[in-house]
């Protein structure tokens, strides 16, 4: 038995930071669940924190000046402090929010399983072209000529302007319910973007005629998932990241347990890629990562400076750094 196992069984404990957003908290329930099932004598309490961004996002929810997201390090800064200061064993993100450059003493310790990595646009009924449901079509070219969306993310507004140049883009804040109930009750908003699996991990459901169905989703509302060539994810998008202190037994144990390491060696990748393309959230980069057997398939796109740049690498599993470094350079235009 290690030395992380033999302190496990002193603590019985494991403290678990986490924002305290409907959907960090479904996250880190996920893991807490995950860490009962795999150490049955370990207790776990969540330390609930509210970050810089969390309370700068609540001031700008209603202003019509915002630009661009948040600094992402504004969601993470308060859960590394409690890491650092010994108040938290394990922060658990979403990858996406996590800066590719931690703080000193800070470390990735562990990514879960995927979820769906696509993104979703969520429509009102009356706003939908066509019939429903419709296989081939572009979800996409559901959207009415002209039509309004809501998206703050630089990724995701130059990639539906790219299909569809004719619709108008706006900002919007708020957490995923607070986006439903605006394009709701909104009648100057036609649709919305999201994340597939932040809307999977609150319970929300895509039925078979595009209803989205769940607690407390507002009625009249469809969904439609975008492919990979309609919208390329974001890095990291729906991979739960787990944060621990550089050289903590107790935690590294814990966490090799938890690691899914396919899905760990994708989203290195895609961090590297990202750190290589100078870019944060910001940045109008994507990109998506995919194991097939010994190989890792890097996929990636850029639109920075004005123009549209597809790029594609395959290397060996275990040289995920390598495949973002090089996806970086042959996007960004470098020898």
């Amino acid at each position: 038995m290690g030395k992380g196992f033999r302190r496990m069984s002193e603590m019985k404990i494991i403290r678990i930071a986490t924002r305290g957003s409907a959907l960090a908290l479904a996250q880190a329930r996920t893991v807490a669940s995950r860490c009962r099932d795999l150490f049955p004598e370990l207790e776990c309490a969540l330390c609930i924190l509210k970050t810089t961004g969390d309370k700068l996002q609540t001031a700008a929810l209603f202003r019509s000046d915002s630009s661009g997201d948040l600094p992402k390090g504004l969601f993470t800064k308060e859960l590394e402090l409690a890491l650092l200061g010994g108040d938290a064993d394990i922060a658990v993100h979403s990858l996406k929010d996590l800066p590719t450059d931690l703080p000193d003493g800070l470390m990735l310790g562990a990514v879960l399983k995927r979820a769906d990595a696509r993104d979703v646009l969520v429509m009102r009924d009356g706003m939908i072209e066509g019939n429903l449901p419709a296989s081939g079509t572009w979800a996409t070219d559901r959207l009415r000529r002209g039509a309004t969306v809501a998206t703050s993310s630089p990724r995701r507004k130059v990639q539906i302007l790219a299909r569809r140049p004719d619709i108008n883009v706006v900002e919007i804040r708020g957490n995923v319910g607070t986006r439903l109930r605006k394009l709701a009750d909104l009648d100057e908003l036609d649709g919305t973007l999201l994340a597939a699996a932040g809307l999977q991990r609150l319970g929300f459901v895509i039925e078979s005629d595009a209803r989205l169905s769940g607690d407390d989703v507002p009625d009249g509302l469809r969904a439609f998932e975008l492919e990979f060539e309609e919208m390329f994810p974001c890095v990291g998008q729906a991979a739960i990241g787990i944060e621990i202190r550089d050289g903590d037994a107790f935690a590294t144990e814990i966490c090799a347990v938890l690691d899914d390491p396919g899905t760990h060696q994708c989203v290195v990748a895609e961090r590297a890629f990202l750190k290589g393309m100078g870019g944060g959230c910001k940045s109008p980069v994507a990109a998506i990562g995919i194991l097939r057997g010994d190989h890792l398939e890097l996929r990636g796109v850029s639109y920075q400076g004005g123009s549209v740049r597809h790029g594609f690498v395959r290397v060996g599993s275990k040289e995920a750094v390598e495949a973002g470094m090089l996806l970086a350079r042959e996007l960004s235009g470098g020898a």
